[in-house]
């Protein structure tokens, strides 16, 4: 498991919010699109059928897996960098960190300025703390 100081991590942020953000949008549009091919299937149902543009309802399957695809390719770029998506709906990422020979996650949500937050991997989004003092220590000496 790869492990972030606070300053990689923070450093991470712009690229981390444009990918997922990519990712919600994926997700939005695809919901979007599939809620209104259910509507189509309810009518159909309702009505005991009806006559279907076939390939425009083929277009927008295609449509909403392009866009999935989208989401699913924006939160593996995510993860393939060594951060955990924790929750799309409200863009929650977690970053591991090695504080005192232990493992935490560094906490950030879609909206935050900065990572100022950190939880114990078991604690979860409700354990989250300000960081304290033992996150500043964690940083690397500065080259001259």
């Amino acid at each position: 498991m790869k492990t972030f100081t606070l300053d990689e991590a923070q450093s991470l942020l712009p690229v981390l919010e444009s990918l997922l953000k990519r990712a919600i949008e994926g997700k939005m549009i695809a919901e979007e699109k599939e809620a209104k091919l259910h509507e189509l299937r309810q009518r159909i149902f309702l009505s005991g059928g009806m006559h279907v543009n076939v390939i425009a309802v083929a277009r927008q399957r295609a449509e909403i897996d392009k866009f999935v695809q989208q989401a699913k390719d924006a939160v593996a770029e995510i993860d393939s960098i060594g951060v955990q998506v924790k929750d799309l709906e409200t863009g929650l990422l977690d970053f591991p960190c090695m504080v005192n020979s232990e493992i935490v996650l560094l906490c950030w949500k879609m909206g935050e300025s900065h990572i100022d937050y950190w939880h114990t991997v078991d604690a979860g989004f409700r354990g989250r703390q300000p960081l304290d003092e033992r996150f500043s220590k964690n940083r690397p000496p500065r080259p001259n």
